[in-house]
């Protein structure tokens, strides 16, 4: 079987880590559920689990206040970069093929998420294009 071990400083890359994984990870080493940021940060419980699982993104006050309350950097939650958490201890290492899947899973999101956009101004062009036609 071949493992690849990701070193410590990639561990929450973009290319391993999405801002959903970054940000659950860091709320969990603070030892806080997700009720709890939810209320500091000024959200709904079910906005915090979008974010979470990458469904959805904060808007830039936000982001703000998730970093200063994570303690870490807004450049780590975005990107994985800066001031952030390590490598986790207990981590195993990903084979060739866990980590290939990942990847495609992850291009697949974003591919999903784009189109996603691109169905809803699609949407509100019709609706705006029956209701200049009535």
């Amino acid at each position: 079987m071949d493992e690849t071990a990701i070193p410590d400083s990639d561990w929450y890359s973009n290319d391993n880590a999405t801002f959903g994984d970054r940000l659950a990870d860091a709320r969990q080493v603070l030892g806080m559920s997700q009720e709890d940021l939810a209320r500091r940060v000024g959200v709904k419980l079910t906005t915090l689990q979008k974010w979470e699982n990458d469904t959805a993104e904060p808007r830039a006050n936000r982001l703000s206040m998730l970093s200063g309350i994570l303690n870490v950097s807004l450049r780590w939650l975005l990107t994985g970069e800066g001031d952030g958490l390590s490598h986790p201890e207990d981590a195993t290492p990903m084979t060739a093929d866990v980590a290939s899947i990942l990847t495609e899973m992850r291009q697949m999101r974003g591919e999903l998420h784009n189109t996603s956009e691109r169905l809803g101004r699609l949407e509100k062009r019709l609706k705006a294009a029956l209701a200049a036609g009535s």
